[in-house]
């Protein structure tokens, strides 16, 4: 039976969505079908939408990587695992993520074509790594995470697709795409009634209002431990792979996107803060500070909770804003390079330069990573999708550790900050 976008919500916020592993058979059992609503044809118009724009698409899977580390639960599994806690092992599994992902749209799903195994392998690295953290009593994965997971790969993208150069060209474009996701969902362990892609584009991306509303806005807001250690490992060892990667460009994106207030990035969005705080205010002198957690809404899992306040007037001006002035001057850089590459991608031309020089990046780094030659040596470079990530006995920092007042970096790391 088919469910409304409020019956799904319901459904995936019950604590039964996280009491539901997403699957409860043994590896050597596990059967891999194609499901009985599968649209082959949908399915490859998908593909194609993906093809046109993938170096946008790319990018939105970057900053919705980012943001999934903020889900406590999701973290805590990632933490766990030992397999992403240093520099050269997230360098490692995120390659091998994003080589995973490109491989469901290069390749037809068709059973023993390259998709269909690396949708395999995933399943049944989430199924023994759920169980062995069950087993630890650290966290589990869940039907909810995998759904949360879900929004990370397509919520960013199809709430505000602007940001990333996308746009409809042909009529079923936007449906095509949410079917080829709604696919990969079910195809790595998601019951229908918890895949985040509904019947049309139109209901997920209602679901992904609530989800980014209720999960990412207030996570983001108050990150759980760990959260900075993992993101930043992360994009370091992404480095080797596109040196335009920078920590506090891509974070103050991030909560952009995910509308954490005083991450503003526009005029319109300079304004609707302030009225928004005014509306707080309701009345009351303008130097009284503003909970930022009374801008939004109230969160649907649990996540820690660190007041701060809001001003009104710290955002008389962009470039006044606090979190916004706490940048470094090289992600400033980045990020007004950021905005001059999007508006080339909203180009004919531009899609085509990019999207060739994204396919480009990834063959390199698939077949020549020459960068990650001199960081961790040419054997250690390649990586194997069909093997699974190194493990490393590195102990993440806690959050504290990075907010302290940092020592300042050598010179070649500051002018590499701009490369």
């Amino acid at each position: 039976m088919d469910l409304t976008v409020d019956e799904y919500i319901e459904g995936l916020f019950s604590k039964e969505s996280y009491d539901t592993p997403t699957d409860s058979v043994k590896v050597e059992d596990l059967k891999m079908t194609l499901p009985k609503w599968f649209d082959e044809e949908l399915y490859n118009k998908g593909r194609d939408f993906y093809r046109r724009f993938s170096f946008g698409i790319s990018i939105s899977f970057s900053t919705g990587l980012l943001a999934l580390f903020a889900v406590p639960t999701i973290l805590e599994v990632l933490v766990n695992s030992r397999r992403s806690t240093s520099k050269y092992t997230a360098y490692k599994r995120y390659l091998s993520t994003i080589l995973h992902g490109v491989s469901w749209f290069k390749h037809e799903l068709k059973p023993g074509s390259p998709s269909w195994k690396s949708l395999e392998t995933v399943r049944k690295r989430h199924l023994v790594a759920g169980r062995s953290v069950r087993l630890m009593n650290k966290g589990t994965i869940s039907q909810r995470d995998l759904a949360l997971t879900q929004f990370s790969l397509i919520g960013f993208l199809v709430l505000k697709p602007d940001k990333f150069g996308i746009r409809q060209q042909r009529e079923d474009d936007w449906d095509a795409y949410n079917h080829i996701w709604k696919v990969i969902g079910y195809m790595i362990g998601l019951e229908d009634r918890f895949n985040l892609c509904r019947n049309n584009m139109a209901e997920t991306r209602l679901v992904c209002q609530q989800i980014l509303d209720r999960v990412y806005t207030p996570c983001l807001e108050n990150v759980p431990e760990y959260f900075e250690h993992m993101s930043r490992v992360m994009i370091e060892g992404l480095w080797a792979v596109s040196s335009g990667m920078e920590y506090g460009s891509l974070m103050y994106m991030v909560k952009n996107l995910a509308n954490v207030p005083g991450y503003i990035l526009t005029e319109a969005e300079r304004i609707s803060l302030q009225t928004r705080i005014k509306e707080q205010l309701n009345g009351r002198h303008e130097d009284i500070g503003i909970d930022s957690m009374t801008l939004l809404q109230k969160p649907a899992i649990e996540c820690q909770r660190t007041p701060r306040l809001l001003y009104l007037k710290d955002y008389d001006s962009l470039d006044n804003a606090p979190e916004y002035k706490k940048l470094s001057t090289a992600a400033k850089y980045k990020m007004a390079i950021f905005s001059l590459m999007f508006a080339f991608y909203d180009t004919t031309i531009g899609r085509l330069f990019l999207n060739w020089y994204y396919t480009l990046s990834l063959q390199i780094s698939e077949y020549f990573p020459y960068v990650a030659f001199f960081l961790y040596g040419i054997k250690n470079s390649y990586v194997d999708i069909n093997k699974e990530s190194p493990v490393d006995d590195t102990i993440p920092k806690p959050n504290a550790y990075y907010y302290q007042p940092q020592p300042p970096e050598p010179w070649y790391k500051q002018i590499l900050a701009f490369w």
